[in-house]
């Protein structure tokens, strides 16, 4: 007896440990887990980088360019210069008789049969610094614009979390209704069963309270399975092992939500409304760095060379001079990359206007939405009073010896639907007040 009494008690602290260790998971740690765990944002927070050494990269191109040239070369054959005698003409001597220049005919070596040269040059752009400052704005443009993106998908993935684990939440409550309608209708059958057997009654249908029964289990499996769903999609999401935690009981949002003209006015900053205005910005200096590819490339142009090999050239000398490059052909070609960027801009501004209209009606679905769910719950409050006020009756007359079994769980199970169709609306609401606040571009 003491064995197996040791062994009850084992057994029984260990599931209570078990029960005690279950997880429970807050909106706000699910919240939490998928901003860490997020591939998505992962990306985005490395596009943003790559964007950021973009701009440092066309910064560096504001300042000079610093080449480092030189060559060799090994000459096998060089040929002489000959200078004919009086080639340069002549001269009258002292006494009297003419000196050719030169007086005979003289060779001269071209140079070394080994000759080499470096060279550092360093070239300056002046008239072409309009042009890459516009182009630094186009590249701290792309920055706002994947950070904008970033924001998007904070809102996004924030949104999916609610509503799954308010669904979640919701389809657990379902369960709890569909359980007292199982019970409900193993108590019909067992009663038919009984007064079978008393010989009260023989037109039993117990084929019909059996397949009750097997609907109201199949109600509840898909039910299960639905959760299951719900947890399996919030699992890939945050990335947490969600096999048999609970999720913490929402206390339902009881607070006023703002007038609907207060989100549309918010919605201006809503990252797609963002994403609009900077991509007509963006259209717009894609313009102007067009004209500005109509300016010749005018820059300085310096540096310093030593050579050896070559008796004409001097062996090192600094020089300094200007550099100009205009390809003429780009006067045309420029022209019609301007329409490109013109027909941008266009595609950017109805962009932005289809945008705001898009949230606009979908702020005023979403207000209806939530106008909808409120006279729900006040329509479900009122049906819950009742069914509390039918199930006390009830129970005054279990009290009284005049109580029906069935009867108690059928008042069980209307109170029950009720409590589901009165939470299921609060929760609703709270999904649309969620969606209301996405349109917003309001992070909670």
């Amino acid at each position: 007896m003491k064995k197996i009494s040791l062994l009850l008690l084992t057994i029984l602290s260990f599931g209570s440990f078990r029960l005690s260790a279950q997880v429970v998971y807050s909106l706000q740690q699910l919240k939490d887990a998928a901003g860490k765990n997020s591939h998505q944002l992962a990306i985005k927070e490395y596009q943003v980088q790559e964007k950021i050494s973009k701009l440092k990269e066309d910064e560096i191109k504001k300042y000079p360019a610093a080449t480092l040239d030189g060559t060799y070369q090994y000459n096998f054959k060089l040929p002489d210069i000959t200078v004919p005698a009086g080639a340069l003409g002549s001269v009258k001597t002292g006494n009297g008789d003419t000196q050719l220049l030169p007086a005979q005919s003289s060779n001269f070596a071209v140079g070394q049969k080994g000759s080499y040269n470096v060279g550092l040059n360093l070239y300056q752009p002046l008239s072409q610094q309009f042009k890459i400052n516009t182009g630094l704005e186009i590249d701290k443009t792309d920055i706002k614009l994947i950070q904008k993106e970033k924001e998007k998908t904070v809102l996004q993935l924030g949104l999916e979390i609610e509503q799954l684990y308010y669904g979640t939440l919701i389809t657990q409550k379902q369960s709890e209704a569909e359980a007292a309608r199982l019970e409900l209708a193993k108590a019909r059958l067992k009663d038919a069963e009984g007064a079978l057997a008393a010989g009260k009654t023989t037109g039993v249908n117990l084929a019909g309270l059996r397949a009750d029964i097997a609907g109201e289990e199949q109600s509840l499996l898909k039910l299960d399975i639905q959760v299951q769903d719900y947890l399996g999609e919030l699992s890939r999401i945050t990335e947490l092992d969600l096999t048999g935690a609970k999720l913490m009981e929402a206390e339902p949002d009881n607070s006023v939500p703002e007038p609907v003209e207060a989100y549309k006015s918010s919605s201006f900053g809503n990252p797609d409304m963002e994403i609009g205005r900077l991509n007509k910005e963006k259209a717009l200096l894609g313009i102007k760095a067009a004209r500005q590819s109509n300016i010749p490339d005018i820059g300085i142009i310096t540096g310093y060379y030593v050579q050896q090999g070559s008796p004409v050239l001097p062996p090192s000398s600094p020089y300094v001079g200007i550099s100009l490059k205009w390809n003429l052909q780009d006067l045309f070609s420029n022209k019609q990359v301007q329409n490109q960027r013109v027909f941008q801009l266009k595609q950017a501004e109805e962009s932005l206007i289809y945008t705001k209209r898009q949230i606009d009606s979908d702020i005023d679905k979403t207000w209806r939405k939530i106008k909808q769910s409120g006279a729900l719950i006040l329509a479900a409050k009122k049906l819950v009073a009742y069914r509390r006020d039918a199930l006390k009756e009830q129970q005054d007359r279990q009290i009284a010896g005049l109580d029906i079994k069935t009867a108690m769980l059928e008042t069980k199970l209307r109170l029950s639907e009720a409590e589901v169709n009165l939470y299921s609306a609060q929760l609703s609401n709270v999904i649309a007040i969620a969606e209301l606040r996405n349109l917003a571009g309001q992070i909670k």
